[in-house]
């Protein structure tokens, strides 16, 4: 063996573990492994997980919100107009600096792979997208990184952003985005998401669109895309974004929508941290919490994950791309605190978001993937209550970061 961890917690197993490692993949999972491994690491009962998965952050425009003026209305639309000055002046080696550093603190927090949205428009061109392909290049043996060409304009009332999706795609982002929701009218929004579907057949590609961020009812796009997808035959390939509006919705014609979603395989992202900010900034008391409808998306059978999605912007002036931090807000704003919800909560950035990204050889399995993180906790209730640290971050089955503490206590 190449690695054994010693004296493993795992989710849903009794008992403590071994797990041996050879040539980058998990070989055995046993009460005792024998044999010495080159490289033995003691877990000491703690929990030993697949590493965390963000599945929605916008790494081209982290650590930007102490060069551009505040956001002084909190609202969505200030928040993508104050970028506006700021994007034409992209350039790879800036783009690199803000988002590596996120990078970086995501792996010693235990996140692994990630899919970034990254705008394509007539604003900043195609600057975001070169900064970001220079970024995955340089953390490719670490970080697995998928990257959305994603419209943050819109489309049609963006003209000349159409072609750049196209150029964007060709340059070599992996999934196609949207934002239809941001178009005049429903006409528009309507053609908008025809278009990022006839580009994702052209190039076969995954769809993940911002749906809907809003707490307006009149915005129904999720109801577009649900009926595209189907229409398509892209079922299992599509994510929605945000779907705030659906929280606005009444409650039949939510459920109307949630059975088309559920119909049409689409994968849902919520995103409290921003959401919670973001939404609602108008309403007087009482006011609403901003994020989709958590629990009626879980209950009718729809996979679901949540992601970062905003570090120190215009959007977000917080963050720490820890997704146990996340993880801590999100059942918070879903209400979700009994036992098996906040095991799902778990499910959400570990097994739910491989679901998304559509990962292979994800999980602790014999023959996947020895990528895995030692928690200093050996439970989930507490990995998300007090965030403890990571001790060991293992990709393809070497040490990548390793966290020593010492705490001490006088009384």
């Amino acid at each position: 063996m190449d690695t054994i961890i010693r004296n493993a917690g795992l989710r849903n197993r009794e008992g403590l573990w071994d797990i041996g490692i050879y040539n980058g993949k998990i070989k055995t999972i046993s009460n005792f492994i024998e044999e010495k491994g080159v490289t033995e690491i003691e877990a000491r009962g703690n929990l030993v997980i697949p590493p965390f998965i963000d599945p929605h952050i916008h790494l081209d425009k982290v650590n930007i919100v102490d060069v551009v003026r505040p956001n002084v209305s909190g609202t969505l639309q200030e928040a993508i107009e104050i970028i506006w000055d700021k994007k034409p002046t992209y350039t790879n080696e800036d783009v690199v600096a803000r988002s590596e550093e996120v990078i970086k603190r995501a792996i010693s927090n235990g996140t692994l792979k990630m899919r970034t949205h990254v705008d394509v428009d007539t604003i900043g061109g195609l600057k975001p997208l070169y900064g970001i392909l220079a970024l995955k290049e340089k953390y490719k043996d670490i970080m697995d990184l998928q990257i959305i060409a994603f419209p943050q304009e819109a489309i049609i009332k963006d003209a000349g952003c159409e072609q750049l999706m196209w150029d964007a795609m060709e340059a070599g982002a992996d999934i196609v985005g949207g934002m239809p929701a941001h178009e005049d009218s429903p006409e528009d929004s309507k053609r908008h998401i025809e278009i990022c579907f006839d580009i994702a057949q052209k190039y076969d590609a995954n769809v993940d669109m911002h749906i809907d961020e809003t707490d307006d009812p009149f915005y129904r796009t999720l109801e577009m895309l649900a009926d595209e997808t189907i229409k398509r035959g892209w079922q299992g390939r599509v994510t929605a974004g945000h779907t705030c509006a659906l929280a606005a919705y009444d409650d039949h014609y939510a459920s109307y929508v949630i059975e088309k979603v559920k119909r049409a395989e689409i994968n849902v992202i919520t995103n409290p941290v921003t959401n919670l900010m973001l939404q609602g900034r108008k309403d007087k008391q009482p006011i609403r919490r901003g994020i989709t409808r958590v629990k009626e998306l879980l209950n009718a059978g729809v996979n679901m994950s949540f992601g970062q999605d905003c570090i120190k912007d215009t959007f977000y002036p917080f963050g720490s791309a820890d997704m146990l931090q996340v993880a801590l807000i999100t059942a918070h704003a879903a209400q979700m605190s009994l036992p098996h919800e906040i095991e799902k909560v778990f499910d959400m950035i570990t097994y739910d978001a491989a679901k998304v990204l559509r990962v292979q050889n994800y999980g602790i399995k014999e023959g996947n993937d020895a990528d895995l993180v030692i928690l200093n906790t050996n439970n989930v209730k507490d990995a998300i209550r007090l965030q403890p640290e990571r001790l060991y971050v293992i990709k393809g089955g070497k040490i990548i970061a390793k966290t020593q503490y010492i705490k001490e206590l006088f009384l």
